[in-house]
């Protein structure tokens, strides 16, 4: 199964909890860069976090939702058996072979 939304958060705190310098600028935003895009500092933080984040997953070639369960598993045997669960589920959902799928995205069954 996909990660939920809860796995979700805990994986963002970790990952700003791993970059002290990355908090520093995300509690340093402009306010008013916020306002001039109609948002709450708040949101505007959040997005900032988003961002930060996928970019990370961009960086190191994975999914931002295989972010997430790299960060929230137990071990790292527990992320593999995730990540293979949910890409089995998006091959499923996208109506393609297991063993093609894997091909496509390098992964190993």
């Amino acid at each position: 199964m996909a990660a939920t939304e809860q796995q979700h958060e805990q994986a963002l705190q970790k990952f700003l909890d791993e970059r002290p310098e990355l908090r520093h600028e995300l509690d340093n935003l402009n306010p008013l860069l916020a306002q001039a895009k109609g948002e709450t500092a708040a949101q505007f933080r959040d997005e900032r976090l988003h961002e930060a984040f996928e970019a990370e997953a961009e960086r190191l070639g994975l999914f931002a939702w295989e972010l997430t369960l790299q960060l929230t598993a137990a071990t790292p045997e527990d992320y593999e058996a995730q990540r293979l669960n949910v890409h089995r589920e998006v091959a499923e959902m996208a109506g393609m072979d297991w063993l093609d799928y894997c091909e496509l995205y390098g992964l190993i069954p």
